[in-house]
């Protein structure tokens, strides 16, 4: 675990890190800081059901840096946004129910400011000892958050940073935005990565560049559309592409099979047969489920059959039906083929892991991906895309501590294995 959750102290102010072959400035001695105001810019966009946070994974993951922080003596402002607000204060979208669990899982008082850079954040900045955290506001409450012109975002942002002194970049989960808190901050103080940030470009680094072989890449959810561009970057660096969730049945479909009415995507499915003629010219092995469990209706108690995808239109729904898992069939195939790699990274669930009747094809992949890990051999990694994939784990009853490392963010994990550059991540390269 030492490799994939670095204490903070192995990344220094002034020290670097390889991102994707450059140098970003990263966090290694958080006492240099000590009496210093910085701004942490963390992602605490935790799924919510009313006031209620349903899965504290971000927070504690985000916790930390804000901690070592804290104890080091500097006076720790942090930054985050929840939901997507349009733009103006919205209690739905409040990050206020954020700040108690987040003095939990740093071990000490978190102070709210009930703005983002007004008068009461202004004041509660102002009279912060060292040690203090305050919790700003969400971030999205202001247009210069998301604004799309660098000149719309600068107001917003310079307002930000002048409640810091120091900035620190933490939140992976928004490094891919162009962003006030993300980009045009980090140019407007000193700043570096966080350990946080600094962890994950580790690992993303080592799936991009130099992955154990051999290689399994596990990817599902809802849309091949989603993941066109890692598709087509991995096919170049994975040995195995294991397809699952609802974009399997564009694979499927693509092959000739009668999906019923499962999620397709019908203008994909020339790209998917290129990618399937790419694959096998490469020597890359996509391996699609040989059985489905299809479904009446898309219901958390619908009646279900599980049948091999040649019949999948076969069960008394017809041509009806909808696929919502792979089959205890595929799901031994995946597991097998996962005990066997030596670096696996998984994004997105295998079917409607919500639904109990749905879940068992998502909890097979993750059960494997935790015997991998806990097998003798120290070199293999297993990797939990962000996401839905992070939440299923949780959900089903996985402790994060199961897994080589579980990324907080989805969509920048996805670009940074496509290759592209993130703009949170070039913000803190040396010139």
């Amino acid at each position: 675990m030492g490799l994939l959750r670095p204490p903070l102290r192995a990344h220094l102010p002034g020290g670097r890190q390889a991102a994707g072959g450059r140098q970003v400035r990263t966090l290694t001695d958080p006492a240099q800081l000590a009496g210093k105001r910085v701004l942490v810019r963390s992602d605490l966009n935790v799924p919510m059901d009313g006031t209620t946070i349903t899965d504290t994974g971000r927070i504690t993951a985000s916790a930390p840096t804000i901690r070592a922080l804290a104890e080091a003596g500097a006076k720790v402002i942090v930054a985050a946004h929840l939901g997507r607000p349009q733009g103006a204060p919205d209690p739905v979208y409040s990050l206020a129910p954020v700040a108690p669990e987040l003095s939990k899982a740093i071990g000490r008082q978190v102070t709210f400011a009930w703005d983002t850079v007004g008068d009461d954040a202004q004041a509660k900045v102002a009279g912060m000892d060292d040690g203090d955290v305050v919790l700003l506001e969400n971030l999205r409450f202001d247009p210069g958050e998301t604004a799309k012109k660098d000149a719309d975002r600068l107001p917003f942002a310079r307002r930000l940073a002048g409640l810091a002194d120091a900035f620190v970049s933490d939140g992976f989960g928004v490094v891919h935005r162009k962003q006030a808190s993300v980009v045009d901050v980090a140019g407007l103080l000193p700043s570096f990565a966080g350990g946080l940030v600094a962890a994950e470009v580790e690992v993303s680094d080592r799936l991009l560049h130099d992955p154990a072989r051999p290689y399994v890449v596990v990817l599902g959810g809802s849309k091949v559309s989603d993941k066109l561009g890692v598709i087509a970057s991995l096919l170049e660096r994975a040995d195995t592409l294991i397809i699952g969730g609802g974009m399997v049945f564009t694979f499927l479909a693509a092959q000739g099979h009668a999906v019923g009415q499962s999620l397709l995507e019908d203008d994909q499915l020339d790209t998917v047969r290129g990618y399937l003629s790419k694959a096998q010219q490469a020597g890359v092995d996509i391996v699609l489920p040989t059985d489905i469990v299809m479904a009446a209706s898309f219901d958390r108690d619908a009646e279900h059959w599980t049948v091999p995808v040649d019949a999948l239109e076969s069960t008394p729904a017809g041509a009806s039906a909808i696929g919502l898992d792979i089959g205890p069939e595929t799901a031994a195939h995946y597991a097998e083929l996962i005990a066997g790699a030596r670096t696996v990274f998984w994004n997105g669930p295998m079917g409607v892991f919500e639904f109990p009747a749905f879940a068992a094809g998502t909890k097979a992949v993750a059960e494997a991906l935790t015997d991998v890990h806990g097998g003798a051999d120290q070199g293999r990694l297993t990797v939990v895309g962000g996401g839905d994939s992070a939440a299923a784990v949780r959900a089903l009853g996985f402790s994060d501590d199961s897994f080589g490392h579980i990324s907080t963010g989805g969509g920048a994990s996805l670009e940074y294995l496509e290759g592209k550059e993130l703009p949170g991540l070039a913000a803190l390269e040396d010139e």
